[in-house]
C-alpha cells in the first residue's frame, strides 16, 4: 500500500484519515459533501422506473439503511449533505427530443414509448416516481438538486455550489453505481475534486459485476473506495493529524 494521500487545501493540523483503496485519504469535514444520488421511487422502489424496465430492485433495502447511516454521521460531523433527484420537466422538454441521444438511450423513455398505455410517468417532476424514498427525507440543512443526465454536475448548480462552500471531497452513495453515481463522481475528478466511494451504499442498475466494475474503474482511475462503516467510524475515532504528526 502506498502512503496516505492529503490533499495540499487541507489546512495544517486539520483533517481525518479515512481508510480506503488503493490508499488512505485525509479529509477535512468542513471540506467534504455527502452526496445522494438519485434514492428515488423509480430506482429504488418496486414499481418504479427501473424495476419497470426490467431491472433488479430487489436488493435496495440494505443500500438504504447503509445510506441512513452515512447521512447521519455526516451531519452529526456537521458535513454538507446533498441530494440529487435525477428527471425531466412533465413535459419532458428537458429530456430532448429524437435530437438528442438522451432520447434514444433512456431506459425510462423507451419504457414509456413502449407502454403508451403506462397508467404513471417516469421520472416526471412531481409524481411518485420522481420522489425520493421515504426512509431518505432531506432535512433542514439539507441541499436538494435536481439533474436532467446521469452527472450531477451537467447544468445544475452544484460546482458553483460546492466552490461556495469550499467543498474540495465528495463522498458518494446511490443508485446506480455504474450510471450516475460513477459519471458523477467521474466529472468530479476532471474539476479537481476529491471523490470518495462509499460501496456498500451504492447499487448498480443490471447485474453485480457492472457495481464490481464501477468499484475497480473508481478505486483504480477516479477516486477511492472505503465503506459506511468506515467512513462513520473515521468521523469518530480517526486521530487528528496534529497527533499523528506529535
Amino acid at each position: 500500500m502506498s502512503g496516505v494521500v492529503r490533499p495540499e487545501f487541507i489546512p495544517a493540523g486539520r483533517g481525518l484519515t479515512l481508510a480506503a483503496r488503493p490508499e488512505p485519504l485525509v479529509f477535512d469535514p468542513a471540506s467534504t459533501a455527502l452526496i445522494v444520488v438519485d434514492m428515488q421511487n423509480a430506482y429504488a422502489t418496486p414499481g418504479g422506473y427501473l424495476d419497470l424496465a426490467g431491472f433488479d430492485v430487489s436488493h435496495t433495502g440494505p443500500v438504504i439503511e447503509k445510506i441512513k447511516q452515512s447521512v447521519a454521521a455526516a451531519r452529526a460531523a456537521g458535513i454538507t449533505v446533498i441530494y440529487f433527484q435525477n428527471g425531466w420537466d412533465p413535459d419532458y422538454v428537458e429530456a430532448g427530443g429524437p435530437g438528442s441521444p438522451n432520447w434514444h438511450k433512456s431506459n425510462a423513455l423507451k419504457t414509456m414509448r413502449a407502454n403508451p398505455g403506462m397508467p404513471q410517468k417516469l421520472l416526471s417532476k412531481g409524481d411518485w416516481d420522481f420522489e425520493l424514498v421515504e426512509a431518505l427525507k432531506p432535512e433542514p440543512g439539507d441541499i436538494v438538486m435536481h439533474k436532467p443526465r446521469y452527472s450531477g454536475f451537467f447544468n445544475t448548480p452544484l460546482d458553483s455550489t460546492l466552490r461556495s462552500r469550499g467543498i474540495r471531497t465528495l463522498v458518494f452513495t446511490g443508485i446506480a453505481t455504474n450510471v450516475c453515481v460513477e459519471s458523477t463522481l467521474r466529472d468530479g475528478y476532471f474539476l479537481e475534486y476529491f471523490g470518495v466511494l462509499l460501496e456498500d451504499a451504492a447499487h448498480q442498475a443490471g447485474p453485480r459485476a457492472a457495481h464490481e466494475a464501477a468499484v475497480y474503474n473508481v478505486e483504480t482511475f477516479f477516486g477511492w473506495v472505503s465503506n459506511v462503516e468506515t467512513f462513520c467510524n473515521a468521523l469518530v475515532t480517526s486521530p487528528r493529524l496534529e497527533t499523528q504528526q506529535a
